[in-house]
This record gives structure tokens, sequence and C-alpha cells, in this order.
């Protein structure tokens, strides 16, 4: 399965992951196909757009999106923000529709995904990704 996906990704703009939240953090499962798909699957991630967004009925919310941003981050994707974070709360889907302010913030947040990936394919075709380093340095703490 995380072959498949990292060849859909492959040719995505973009990638929206979204967990509920579990004891203020993301869905173990997805965690573990995620650690395959960023760290074990061959494929482009420089640049591709990336927004985590999460659920929950009460608390959780920042540390969840911690954890979820850190993908983007090493992967040199540009992570997505809104007028908040991320997040919708609530006990089910119905509760959910409820919260206006998370539904606006998930609102600004599509618009705010679709504007950057549309402003990096331009600059993409004007002038290219900026360079990378040539060889990755790995520090190590331990002297």
């Amino acid at each position: 399965m995380v072959n498949e996906v990292a060849k859909k990704l492959e040719e995505a703009d973009g990638l929206v992951i979204g967990s509920p939240v579990y004891y203020a953090g993301p869905n173990g499962t997805l965690i573990s196909f995620l650690n395959r798909l960023f760290f074990s699957a061959s494929f482009e991630k420089r640049f591709k757009v990336g927004a985590a967004v999460v659920s929950a009925r009460r608390m959780g919310t920042t540390a969840t999106l911690d954890q979820l941003n850190k993908y983007f981050l090493h992967g040199e994707m540009p992570v997505v923000a809104s007028r908040y974070w991320n997040a919708v709360h609530g006990n089910n889907p119905e509760e959910v529709m409820k919260d206006e302010e998370g539904l606006q913030t998930m609102r600004v947040l599509g618009r705010n995904m679709a504007f950057l990936i549309r402003a990096i394919a331009r600059e993409r075709e004007a002038v290219g990704l900026p360079e990378t380093a040539p060889t990755r340095i790995a520090t190590n703490f331990i002297r």
C-alpha cells in the first residue's frame, strides 16, 4: 500500500494528512504508514505542499498537528497555514459540523493551499526550484 501511495504522491502537487486525536497524538496506524512513506519510499517530496488536519473531542490537537507537520518539514514541503490551528472539535461528525470556527479554519486552509500550489507551480515554471545541497550533512551530537 505504501508503494502505491508513493507513486500517486509523485504526481501530486500537495498532500493533506488527517487524523483523529488519540491520547494527544495521531492515530498509531497512520504514524506507522507515514514513517514508511516518508522514510522508506522513494519519491520527490520537495515543494509539494503539505497540510495536516486533526479532529478532537476536546484536547490534544496542537500536539497532534506538531507531530504530523514534522513529516512535511523533513521532506522540504511547505506547510500550509490557516488563520488558526488546523483542527475541528466534536465527538462525532454531527458535532464537528457545529464547530463553525473549525469549519471556517478548514475553508481558509483549502483556499490557502490552492493558492500556494499555484504560486509554486508558477515559480517552478519561471525560474525552477531552489538548488539542493549536494550531500546531506548529518551531525552526531555524541562526542
